[in-house]
C-alpha cells in the first residue's frame, strides 16, 4: 500500500527529492509516518550538471519546509549501459504525504528534473519506491 501511494506521488509530480529534518526534531506532518525512499534518475547525455543543480536547489528548498529528514540522505552515479549517468538517491520523507503536500517552487524543479532525465531500457526517466533501511551490523567478538 505504501508502495502504491508513493507511486502514486511520483506520477502525479514530476520528482521526488531529498531530505532534511533530523529524526529527533519534532517536525512532523500531518500525513503519517516517515517514509524511505530510493529514487534513480536517468540523466540525458551533457545534462549532469544541470541535473545536480538542481537537486542542489529542492534540496534546499526541502531544508527550509522541512519536509524530509537530514538522515539518511546520499546520493551516488555511475555509468550504465552505453556509458550513460544515472543518479541514485536515498532519503526520507517526514511524512507519507510529503510529496503531496510541497510548495510550487519545488514542483517547479521537479518538472526541470524530469526534462532532464530520460526514459531508458525500459525505465522511465525518474522511478522510485519505498525502501527499508538496514543498518549493518558493526564487526566484533561472535556471539
Amino acid at each position: 500500500m505504501r508502495t502504491t501511494h508513493f507511486l502514486l506521488a511520483v506520477s502525479l509530480v514530476p520528482l521526488i527529492a531529498c531530505s532534511t529534518t533530523p529524526r529527533g526534531e519534532s517536525h512532523r506532518s500531518p500525513g503519517g509516518d516517515p517514509e524511505t525512499v530510493l529514487v534513480t534518475y536517468h540523466v540525458k547525455p551533457g545534462q549532469e550538471g544541470e541535473f545536480q543543480d538542481a537537486l542542489s536547489r529542492v534540496w534546499e528548498i526541502y531544508r527550509k519546509e522541512h519536509l524530509v529528514f537530514a538522515q539518511p540522505h546520499v546520493i551516488v552515479w555511475d555509468k550504465e549501459d552505453g556509458g550513460k549517468t544515472r543518479f541514485v538517491e536515498t532519503f526520507a520523507w517526514v511524512s507519507h504525504s510529503g510529496p503531496e503536500h510541497v510548495p510550487d517552487s519545488v514542483k517547479k524543479i521537479w518538472d526541470q528534473m524530469q526534462s532532464l532525465c530520460e526514459a531508458r531500457n525500459g525505465h522511465d526517466g525518474l522511478e522510485g519506491g519505498e525502501v527499508e533501511l538496514l543498518t549493518p551490523r558493526l564487526p566484533g567478538p561472535k556471539r
